[in-house]
């Protein structure tokens, strides 16, 4: 059973930071990479970030946010920092596990989390 738990979400005021944890448990490959995504309310899943192969780090070229995405300490959490949030970056946010193809699309994953509300208020 594989389980993906997104933690670190909240309130946050616009200019601010966060900082997205998922933790990973069960049996499962991440070597094929992990990674973020964002849904904001009547709007698609978004990409924004992965962690691939060898731990090279692939960005969304379209989101404005100032992303980084990095391992812990145990390889089997990921986290997202977010720096100089505006209120459009309000949205759940979700970690998934890659299983093949790109790295930008959710159809390349297989595995997803809960998400974590993140709102951001001017």
């Amino acid at each position: 059973q594989v389980q993906l738990v997104e933690s670190g979400g909240g309130s946050v005021q616009a200019g601010g930071s966060v900082k997205l944890s998922c933790a990973a448990s069960g049996r499962f490959i991440t070597k094929y990479g992990v990674g973020w995504f964002r849904q904001a309310p009547g709007k698609d899943r978004e990409f924004l970030a992965a962690l691939g192969l060898h731990n090279n780090e692939y960005y969304s070229d379209s989101v404005k946010v100032q992303l980084t995405i990095f391992k812990g300490d145990t390889k089997d959490t990921t986290y997202l920092e977010m720096n100089n949030l505006k209120p459009e970056d309000t949205a759940v946010y979700f970690c998934a596990v890659r299983y093949g193809g790109t790295y930008y699309s959710p159809s390349d994953y297989l595995y997803w989390g809960q998400g974590t509300q993140v709102t951001v208020s001017s």
